[in-house]
């Protein structure tokens, strides 16, 4: 059984290398638009599903892993900080509040689909600005929804309480995604 995840995230690879899952790593360069009128908690597994379907007209026996991840407070889209003000100015926000981690899977052969969304609910304890500033300084979390990994510093010593899926918030709720594999695409563990 060849699968394939379609993404570059070093996290994705990691836990799915974790959960002893073989795949391969290939990617497109799509424009990550959804409609307008997507609801909040539906646009990650919009996205997912544009990822993953770039690859259909690849595909002949091959199973696809598409997946996207959000950050929402309040009803605001965190995504990707585009520059270092931005990503101080999230984490601002996010300082001392709770927040919503939703990250859509979309996965996929010749035969079948299955699309779901999986949500965590992340409480940062306040965090002062000498925090903030060392964190986005040191850390860079550019290429990271929310502007922060909960897997580096500012998970240690910023977040208070994770309800829900840990490895949903580090970017792929691989629990649920083996669930997946196993039952509806019929994947087992190789013993080699």
């Amino acid at each position: 059984m060849k699968i394939i995840l379609a993404s570059n995230s070093p996290r994705r690879k990691e836990l799915l290398s974790m959960a002893k899952i073989p795949f391969e790593v290939r990617s497109k360069n799509i424009e990550e638009v959804h409609p307008e009128n997507t609801a909040a908690s539906a646009i990650s597994l919009y996205l997912a599903k544009l990822k993953a379907k770039a690859f259909e007209a690849e595909i002949t026996s091959e199973i696809v892993i598409g997946a996207d991840t959000i950050v929402i407070l309040n009803g605001e889209i965190f995504e990707k900080p585009k520059s270092h003000e931005e990503a101080v100015e999230m984490l601002q926000k996010l300082s001392g509040k709770t927040h919503e981690v939703i990250t859509g899977v979309f996965i996929f052969s010749k035969e079948k689909e299955v699309g779901f969304s999986v949500s965590t609910l992340v409480t940062f304890n306040k965090l002062s600005s000498q925090e903030i500033e060392y964190y986005v300084t040191n850390f860079k979390p550019f290429d990271k929804a929310g502007s922060y990994a909960c897997q580096e510093w500012i998970g240690a010593v910023g977040i208070k309480e994770f309800k829900g899926d840990y490895f949903n918030v580090v970017g792929l709720p691989v629990n649920k995604v083996y669930q997946v594999l196993v039952s509806e695409f019929g994947f087992k563990l190789s013993n080699r």
